[in-house]
């Protein structure tokens, strides 16, 4: 016999729902998508802070403006260490990378 389960009025828990639960082809391209969109924030942020243009850092790392803009797209899908590894340099910062276990909304209630 399968639970009921409590109805909900939380957004997020009925996407979650609708959309992801039992699907963990849809869990994990979300998770990639947040991934890639916290590299492209991380990136713009630190830009942005440092107050360069987006031309500014391309020529402090070696690439172009259009690159760097790619860069900071949350589509993009091609970021590579070796280039996070040189906007960092430039910027006088480091790369940390860390592997936190994924919590799903269901799962952690």
């Amino acid at each position: 016999m399968r639970k009921k389960r409590k109805p909900t009025t939380d957004a997020d828990e009925i996407l979650h729902r609708r959309y992801y639960e039992g699907r963990p082809d849809r869990i994990a391209a979300f998770e990639i998508a947040k991934a890639e969109d916290e590299i492209a924030r991380r990136i713009y942020e630190l830009r942005t802070h440092a107050g360069l243009s987006q031309r500014q850092l391309a020529k402090r790392v070696g690439t172009t403006a259009s690159v760097i803009c790619r860069l900071e797209d949350a589509d993009y899908e091609g970021h590579s260490l070796s280039m996070l590894r040189r906007i960092a340099a430039a910027l006088n910062r480091r790369v940390e990378i860390r592997f936190p276990p994924i919590r799903h909304k269901a799962t952690s209630r």
